[in-house]
């Protein structure tokens, strides 16, 4: 019997100097979905100066702002609404430390340890908590509606195995086979 915790919705940035690799992308991308982390939306698109201004606005007084929105604005990123059990804890611990440097000697088997460049270009963005998921949420996927996506959306826990990954959008769909085969045996 599966418990009842409530799935959470987390947002996940792909930077802009690992979507130039493929190879390090598709790492990536293998790492979410071995860790259990469902694709509820994707895009890969560049994110504009005032996105990125306001994405970032809790950092505009501090030393490395100007930096940090200018490279997130640098080229195209891959953005991710990922869902699942505990999908901020997990999503941040698949990362690990912001900071490369600590990543690479404290955690070196998560994204940043063996992706991240540096601190800017440390390979990901995850949020820190799930209102700061929903605010970031609205910022770069403004048609998505999480409460709604709640409400109408079949939950992923009960579909189990009924979810496929398109591997070329990376989104997790319905297995529809799957369903009309279930159909035909009820």
């Amino acid at each position: 019997m599966s418990s009842k915790i409530p799935l959470e919705l987390t947002l996940a940035i792909l930077k802009p100097h690992v979507v130039k690799n493929p190879i390090v992308l598709q790492k990536i991308y293998e790492m979410i979905t071995e860790n259990g982390l469902k694709v509820v939306r994707s895009q890969r698109k560049i994110i504009t100066l005032p996105e990125a201004d306001l994405f970032y606005q809790e950092h505009r007084q501090k030393f490395f702002y100007n930096r940090l929105v200018t490279f997130m604005s640098s080229g195209p990123s891959d953005i991710l609404i990922l869902a699942g059990e505990n999908a901020v804890l997990k999503w941040r611990e698949i990362m690990g430390p912001t900071k490369v440097f600590q990543a690479q000697y404290s955690a070196p088997d998560t994204i940043r340890g063996k992706f991240g460049l540096s601190d800017t270009r440390n390979a990901t963005h995850g949020s820190d908590s799930t209102e700061s998921a929903e605010r970031e949420m609205q910022i770069l996927f403004k048609d998505f509606d999480s409460k709604k996506w709640r409400e109408t959306d079949r939950s992923l826990r009960d579909l189990g195995q009924k979810m496929k990954l398109d591997a070329e959008s990376f989104k997790n769909n319905i297995d529809e086979s799957s369903v009309d085969r279930e159909q035909n045996v009820k």
